[in-house]
């Protein structure tokens, strides 16, 4: 992981990584992997106001992040340069990105739609292919276009037998897609960029939970209730939680091109629409088995390609 900050703000590009390619495909699998079995543990605090989960969630976890930075002798958070204002303009878009991602997920378990969240994470990696090709001017190989549209069409799929606008699913696809091109591009590694993605959020975590336990929640703004002081290990636990994983994602997608980290992250949704039909209970029809048997076609026919290429690729000249 990056250990040193620049002395200056740094500009915004993309950053070439020696790690090899499969540590970085390893790290997105572990990242995806645990994403998908979340909703085990969110299932565990949905009697508690998603905006207050929401709020714990920013606390915990930059107290979790600041403790690995502390233990690993992270400095760079000391140093002025640290805080310079064009980082922390483009750190606030990526903080945002993925507090609009975290809050619809926890509602969408609270509500019961883990089906509709799995939804969502389908839809994010095409997210993350088009920012990749648009943006980032990735081009994938053309059987790799193939598995785009293949995944495409399972999504569309989805969407047309969902019989109405699938606004969690929408949300979650489109902020945790742009969520994915911002770190890609982000001038702080992965440990750094999360504390200060935390670090933005704290005051308006801390000021939420003052008014909450204050007031209580504001008019028309229910669903669910306070937690207690029993709830309360549970929730330091979602930091923990929710900073692994990060930390693991963060550190893939810039060893990895956007558009492969798009496709491996149907692991996501694939779990949690596991988790929501066989235990969970949520309809299960047609149309959610034709939709998951073409997002693994895709992913097998990405993959396959992927290390064909790999094969291919002549090795590298010994050094000198």
């Amino acid at each position: 992981m990056d250990t040193n900050l620049p002395t200056r703000a740094p500009t915004l590009a993309k950053h070439p990584d020696p790690a090899p390619t499969w540590l970085g495909g390893g790290l997105a699998v572990s990242a995806f992997l645990m994403w998908s079995m979340f909703p085990l543990y969110f299932k565990l605090v949905a009697h508690i106001s998603p905006l207050e989960v929401l709020a714990h969630r920013m606390v915990w976890t930059l107290a979790f992040v600041t403790l690995i930075m502390v233990v690993t002798g992270r400095r760079e958070i000391f140093q002025k340069s640290f805080y310079a204002p064009k980082t922390l303009g483009f750190m606030a878009l990526s903080a945002l990105a993925v507090a609009v991602n975290w809050g619809v997920f926890i509602a969408a378990v609270s509500w019961g739609q883990v089906l509709q969240s799995s939804l969502g994470y389908f839809i994010s990696p095409l997210m993350s292919v088009l920012f990749g090709v648009f943006i980032l001017s990735e081009r994938p190989r053309p059987l790799a276009w193939v598995a785009i549209a293949i995944a495409a069409l399972a999504v569309a799929n989805l969407v047309w037998n969902f019989g109405a606008v699938p606004w969690i699913a929408l949300w979650l696809g489109l902020s945790w897609g742009l969520y994915g091109l911002l770190r890609k591009l982000a001038p702080l590694g992965s440990i750094s960029g999360l504390y200060t993605e935390t670090l933005l959020m704290l005051p308006l975590a801390l000021a939420f939970l003052v008014y909450l336990h204050s007031f209580g929640l504001p008019a028309g703004m229910a669903s669910a209730g306070l937690a207690t002081l029993d709830d309360g290990w549970l929730l330091v636990g979602v930091g923990a939680l929710t900073a692994t994983p990060l930390l693991l994602f963060a550190r893939a997608v810039r060893l990895l091109p956007l558009s492969a980290a798009g496709v491996l992250q149907y692991i996501v949704p694939t779990g949690q629409f596991i988790l929501a039909v066989f235990v969970f209970g949520e309809p299960f029809g047609d149309a959610q088995l034709l939709t998951f048997v073409m997002i693994w076609a895709a992913l097998a026919l990405y993959i396959g390609d992927s290390l064909r290429a790999h094969r291919r690729r002549p090795a590298p000249p010994p050094a000198t």
